[in-house]
């Protein structure tokens, strides 16, 4: 894999300049895709302005002083992306979107960096009918029984990697847009598609007195009668 990316072929959901330099860092892969992800030492650079240099970066994430999800990450091309906490030189932010589709960086509390809402992608049936559920974020979690829909979320303990709770994608749900025409809203669930075409199921849903339509794909599950998270930067 090259080393590094052209920055005019970077993925447009990177805040940073594209004429800057020729190159960018190319991410590693992990558990974010390209166009979901951005290199670790890119955003310390040149998103929140802690170093001037490549070698000054290194130097930050070398020392332990950065964590992503609670954990230390000393890779300075570890992809991170939306939702993820991080911790950095004693401040805490979560990764956003806002409604130009560009990450933003909203600052959190010590005790929020400790959430991080999951939506689920997938499950695998495994042996002795344990279930794998698979997330967005690339992680997966094997569960002994299925109590958990696809599209639906799971709010987890960063600290103890445990469930705190389950937010259904149903009517009247509080959903964050991730991506679409409508990416960064928040809006509440209206109704949702049950058809049985093989195209992508559509969601309705509503922002303040408009109603608009999407792809349920789209959408992340952040509550049931409020948020459970801070998302107020990604409506910008």
């Amino acid at each position: 894999m090259k080393r590094h990316l052209s920055r005019l072929n970077m993925p447009r959901s990177w805040p940073i300049e594209r004429k800057k330099t020729k190159w960018v860092t190319r991410p590693n892969p992990g558990p974010h895709s390209l166009d979901m992800g951005m290199p670790l030492g890119v955003l310390l650079k040149e998103v929140l302005k802690c170093s001037k240099t490549a070698r000054e970066t290194k130097e930050i994430i070398n020392q332990g002083l950065v964590k992503v999800d609670n954990k230390i990450r000393k890779d300075y091309k570890f992809p991170v992306g939306l939702m993820d906490t991080l911790l950095i030189q004693n401040s805490f932010y979560r990764i956003l979107v806002n409604k130009k589709g560009k990450f933003v960086l909203y600052k959190i509390t010590k005790e929020e960096s400790n959430t991080k809402p999951r939506k689920i992608i997938g499950k695998t049936t495994l042996r002795n009918k344990a279930i794998q559920i698979n997330f967005l974020d690339g992680s997966n979690k094997i569960l002994k029984k299925d109590a958990y829909s696809v599209s639906d979320t799971l709010l987890f303990d960063l600290e103890k990697n445990e469930v705190k709770d389950h937010l259904r994608l149903e009517k009247d749900s509080i959903i964050y847009l991730l991506d679409g025409r409508y990416i960064g809203q928040v809006g509440v669930v209206k109704s949702i598609e049950k058809s049985n075409s093989l195209n992508p199921k559509k969601i309705t849903f509503s922002v303040g007195a408009k109603t608009f339509e999407t792809l349920k794909d789209y959408a992340l599950v952040i509550g049931k009668d409020k948020p459970v998270i801070s998302v107020q930067a990604g409506e910008k």
